[in-house]
């Protein structure tokens, strides 16, 4: 469809419990989100077919909007006179969403780049399997087996290199035999990245017992990457194979114009987007019940991460668990000792959809917030790196200061902005909340602009991105994006009450102006828009452009404003107690987190 003649667009993202709809127009030639409705998602018992939860998703929409979208159970296409929508598109996480293994003869080299190809399409990676994970041929076996992937992403090898080793990972999977989990009268799509001169022996292992394809090798040497066949094919065969077998998503897939995204998937490409639009380095975060998953563009290469475990509320003991009470509790500005912290913890996770109904009860979840936050990214940065097991091209300058690949791309210096999503962080009782978790737990450097999805409308509008970049870009900045505003923070040698700047910010004839000294973190009430700005550092001290470099130019405001962050890039925390809380205390009403206070 000619993009002249996309005026009403109607989307939906089909989530595990809840299916959002949205009503994008265009007004007076610009694109804004006008409404927004949702229900429960319908692909389990009793109605075990998607597009009843779409269906009364978009009959709210009708009932909001007074557009007549549906005639009976079909969607009125095109627009006119009111009625019906131009296009109609659909992400999906709905059961379980997209469940992939991957594997590869070595599992830091081959195996990581099988897991970013499937990360990158929208999929959990349940397991690693590699010739050197140290599991016997049975475990392997019966680990396939317990798992029941939708699918399985099978590579090893550099072109021309060994064949034995991915032969031997193609007849453990065929000894497995693995069922599908959704769908039992289909063979398990297996998808081959590898090397290329094993195909034929491949074709021999696997032929006859799954549905394989081929696809050129994600590592075709030790130097290069090429993911972007496989992840199409991913995609591909989501759409073929694993929805066409969920309840109720043939008739969905006929309904939509555009293929149905997996809802990580598309707000990744969401995220892609809005990097290559702007030429700036951006980190997603989208923090649900279960799990939470971290984006990221550096340099124009794009990662994503699973931390299937870290979530805030179906596992928030696991958040618990791996962070430590120690690590959850000094983030808690009250005294509470580590039994009754735990307990509330439980509480939460043997009901999972509550949510906070006292004061404290909400400064104990948005501290573990902050300890789900800083793990997730923690391991993104870990998994985010340049390909491990070569040498990195060098110059003569730094021939004596050669280091091996395999270090993370995530350069915080870099980093231009930060998008939360997840209810924690989109539906806190006050965007400063938000504000504070996100820099508690990313520690951005220099300056860094913070953001939230007001309503999770990512997904949509990054299927949208795919044949209306425009619209998508219009709307995620009018009507998504929620500026909060800009961190300021230092790096570099710091002394107890020592002067780390001092700052003159102009707001309209205004003048802000003071200091900022080591320990402290300040808010400035400064609303959406961009400001000029004068830094003058100390000598020891860093912004990103050298250490006592003094910063003219300009800086953002938001609905929060700007905060001036001192406390160090590993925030020190008080020894004794009751100075620990009154240092976080202290925090708190510098930046207007509670009412309280």
């Amino acid at each position: 469809m000619d993009k002249k003649n996309i005026n009403v667009i109607l989307a939906t993202d089909c989530g595990s419990t809840t299916t959002k709809a949205i009503l994008i127009e265009n007004i007076e030639n610009e694109y804004r989100l006008t409404f927004r409705g949702e229900a429960p998602t319908t692909v389990e018992a009793p109605f075990e077919d998607v597009t009843r939860g779409v269906l009364n998703s978009i009959i709210e929409l009708e009932e909001l909007s007074g557009r007549k979208i549906l005639n009976q159970e079909k969607i009125i296409t095109p627009s006119n006179d009111g009625h019906g929508v131009d296009v109609y598109i659909s992400t999906s996480s709905a059961g379980g969403g997209l469940q992939m293994m991957v594997s590869g003869v070595v599992k830091n080299m081959t195996g990581e780049s099988a897991q970013r190809a499937a990360l990158g399409a929208g999929a959990i990676v349940m397991d690693i399997l590699a010739s050197n994970d140290k599991r016997l041929y049975h475990q392997k076996v019966k680990r396939i087996r317990e798992l029941r992937p939708d699918m399985v992403l099978l590579s090893g090898g550099v072109d021309g290199g060994t064949i034995s080793h991915v032969v031997e990972l193609a007849e453990i999977i065929k000894t497995a035999n693995p069922k599908p989990r959704l769908g039992m009268d289909y063979k398990l799509p297996i998808i081959y990245a590898g090397n290329k001169e094993a195909q034929d022996n491949i074709k021999e292992t696997l032929d006859d017992s799954t549905d394989l394809i081929m696809v050129p090798n994600i590592r075709p040497t030790l130097e290069k990457e090429n993911l972007k066949p496989s992840r199409d094919k991913i995609h591909d065969l989501f759409m073929e194979h694993v929805m066409a077998q969920a309840p109720g998503y043939n008739k969905l897939m006929k309904w939509t114009d555009h293929p149905i995204m997996p809802t990580p998937g598309a707000v990744g490409e969401m995220i892609k987007k809005i990097a290559e639009v702007e030429n700036i380095s951006v980190v997603g975060v989208d923090i649900g019940g279960a799990t939470t998953d971290v984006f990221s563009v550096f340099d124009g290469e794009f990662n994503r991460t699973v931390s299937a475990n870290l979530g805030m509320s179906y596992s928030i003991c696991n958040v618990l668990s791996e962070a430590g009470v120690s690590n959850v509790s000094r983030w808690v500005p009250f005294e509470i000792d580590s039994a009754n912290l735990t307990n509330r913890i439980a509480n939460k996770m043997i009901r999972p959809t509550t949510i906070p109904q006292t004061l404290e009860d909400l400064k104990i979840e948005q501290a573990l917030a902050r300890e789900a936050l800083r793990l997730s990214f923690i391991q993104h940065k870990e998994f985010a790196v340049s390909l491990k097991g070569i040498q990195q091209e060098r110059t003569i300058s730094d021939t004596f200061d050669q280091k091996m690949s395999g270090e993370t791309i995530v350069d915080m210096l870099k980093l231009n902005l930060i998008v939360g999503s997840g209810g924690v962080l989109s539906h806190a009782p006050r965007r400063s909340q938000a504000m504070r978790m996100i820099i508690d737990s990313f520690l951005p450097i220099g300056f860094t602009e913070i953001a939230v999805d007001s309503i999770f409308m990512m997904p949509q509008l990054g299927v949208l991105s795919t044949f209306h970049e425009s619209a998508a870009v219009e709307v995620f900045h009018k009507d998504c994006l929620i500026k909060l505003g800009s961190c300021v923070a230092p790096i570099g040698k710091f002394n107890v009450d020592k002067v780390l700047f001092n700052y003159i910010i102009n707001v309209h004839d205004t003048i802000y102006e003071g200091e900022v000294k080591y320990g402290e973190i300040k808010l400035l009430d400064i609303p959406v828009g961009t400001y000029d700005c004068k830094i003058e550092l100390d000598k020891n001290v860093d912004l990103g452009f050298g250490k006592g470099q003094t910063f003219e130019g300009s800086i953002n405001g938001g609905e929060v404003g700007i905060v001036f962050d001192g406390r160090g890039r590993e925030i020190s925390f008080n020894n004794d107690n009751s100075d620990r809380i009154n240092q976080i205390k202290k925090w708190s009403a510098a930046t207007n987190e509670y009412n309280e206070e």
